[in-house]
């Protein structure tokens, strides 16, 4: 897959002239267009919505854009429901899921009408705490062994997440006597998936047990979730997940399964995230000095606390040196911020056309899990976003972060 940018060298150097790198930048116009994608793809299902999973890229902006484009939100937090509240998604348009979920999280997603899926068969307990069960219920199944993980995710039988299958078996008719009378059913089991027959067995794997939850306990489930997971190609010789294929694959099943069944219809939903707004976030940064040790390395004015996938997952981010494009990469350079940590580095032996001091750097496939995941360890504050709209035209979205941010937590009187 071609990996490029949507502006050129002269556009970002005017760019920068007004909002200082580093800062994470979105394309409006890519985000909408791959909403509409998605909607297409999956258009005939029945009542299809994807929930953008706002830990993604958590800011109002980008969740108003893709509000106008039909989506809704996941949410795990309660500054997160708070944030779909106010870029104006309510009721059953947010889907809350959390762990480890305190009495407060739950008074939250009521409040706001959200569907509430439960991660434990102990939050149950918990849920009846927090006021009068609600009339629509999800659960969170985790299939343990019978289905394999990856690398982000982990196994399903190591992972924290979900009711096994017994317990899915007891928990439903249990919330059925106590009075709930709508039912949803939800699984998470891989992250950055790019096989596509991946999340065709995972509909399968759904849809079998919704017909053994309706044979067995006489609950019919009004969707299921097949959580997010779907893959981006970060490198570039990677292949983008092909949604038509997907959705023709779960298509199929539907007809071979749920129809005979009688549970048509049956929606399905999605709650990504990542492929929704991912390969359409940048991170622009200045090359600071290019030092000589052992090795080359590069230094940026971004680290870490910008994008922390290389040094958390390994993960590889395709780097672009816009105006050099037609260089030879014949240099090898680790690629590193300025954190007083040997892990802090973007890239590692990357070929890269010669750098130098005041060069722009574009770290391509941040508009997912860059920002967010950021930290202000070593005191460094966290960047700017910024929104490239549909007309071209470039504004703020949120400010970097400053020194009395950083200070305005702390108490210097004791």
């Amino acid at each position: 897959m071609n990996k490029t940018i949507p502006f050129t060298k002269s556009e970002l150097e005017t760019i920068v002239e007004k909002y200082p790198t580093p800062f994470h930048i979105y394309d409006e116009k890519a985000i909408r267009e791959n909403a509409r994608k998605m909607k297409d793809a999956f258009s005939w299902m029945p009542g299809f919505k994807n929930y953008f999973a706002v830990k993604a890229c958590p800011n109002p902006s980008i969740m108003q854009i893709l509000k106008e484009e039909g989506f809704g939100a996941d949410c795990s937090s309660i500054p997160e429901l708070i944030l779909a509240e106010k870029t104006g998604i309510i009721g059953e348009n947010i889907m809350c899921t959390s762990n480890d979920t305190p009495v407060e999280e739950f008074l939250e997603a009521r409040r706001l009408g959200a569907i509430i899926n439960l991660d434990d068969i102990l939050h149950i307990e918990t849920l009846e705490k927090s006021s009068k069960l609600p009339e629509l219920i999800c659960f969170r199944y985790n299939p343990g062994s019978a289905r394999a993980g990856n690398v982000i995710i982990g196994h399903p039988e190591e992972a924290k997440y979900g009711l096994t299958r017994d317990q899915v078996l007891k928990a439903y008719p249990l919330m059925k006597s106590k009075g709930v009378k709508r039912f949803g059913l939800h699984t998470m089991v891989a992250s950055n998936e790019l096989d596509p027959d991946y999340f065709i067995e995972t509909a399968r794997m759904l849809f079998g047990l919704a017909i053994e939850l309706k044979a067995k306990a006489d609950i019919r489930t009004e969707f299921v979730n097949m959580g997010g997971g779907i893959g981006i190609p970060y490198r570039p010789e990677e292949k983008e997940v092909d949604l038509y294929y997907v959705s023709d694959g779960i298509k199929k099943l539907y007809k071979e399964m749920i129809v005979p069944a009688g549970l048509d219809p049956l929606k399905i939903v999605f709650e990504c995230g990542r492929m929704v707004t991912g390969p359409y976030g940048y991170l622009v940064s200045t090359v600071r000095q290019v030092a000589e040790k052992y090795k080359s390395y590069a230094g940026l004015d971004s680290c870490m606390t910008d994008l922390m996938r290389p040094a958390l997952y390994g993960a590889y981010h395709h780097i672009t040196v816009p105006g050099k494009g037609n260089l030879p990469k014949d240099h090898s350079y680790d690629v590193t911020g300025s954190l007083c940590e040997n892990n802090d580095k973007f890239a590692i032996d990357r070929e890269l056309p010669e750098l130098e001091p005041g060069d722009l750097v574009v770290i391509h496939d941040t508009g997912a899990h860059g920002y967010s995941m950021g930290f202000n360890y070593n005191g460094k504050l966290k960047s700017a976003e910024l929104l490239m709209q549909e007309d071209g035209r470039v504004r703020m979205i949120r400010r970097a972060e400053t020194m009395d941010d950083y200070f305005a937590t702390l108490n210097f009187k004791d």
